[in-house]
């Protein structure tokens, strides 16, 4: 079993929340609400690792809060 990170947005306007794994290239979808997106996600990364291990792009370190004046 593997797990990824992902990050998640939600849409201002259409209220939709769309999620990507930073790096993985192909790995992203989106849902009206968050367990539709994980589910849209896991089927998505499943299909993309159906094809083989694909070569990372990048690798998620985290967040960083940045304060601006």
């Amino acid at each position: 079993m593997q797990s990824y990170t992902a990050v998640v947005e939600r849409c201002p306007d259409t209220g939709v929340y769309v999620g990507y794994v930073p790096g993985f290239p192909g790995a992203h979808s989106q849902g009206e609400s968050l367990e539709e997106l994980n589910h849209n996600l896991k089927e998505v990364i499943s299909m993309i690792l159906d094809d083989g291990k694909p070569r990372m792009a990048g690798e998620f370190v985290g967040t960083q809060v940045v304060v601006v004046a």
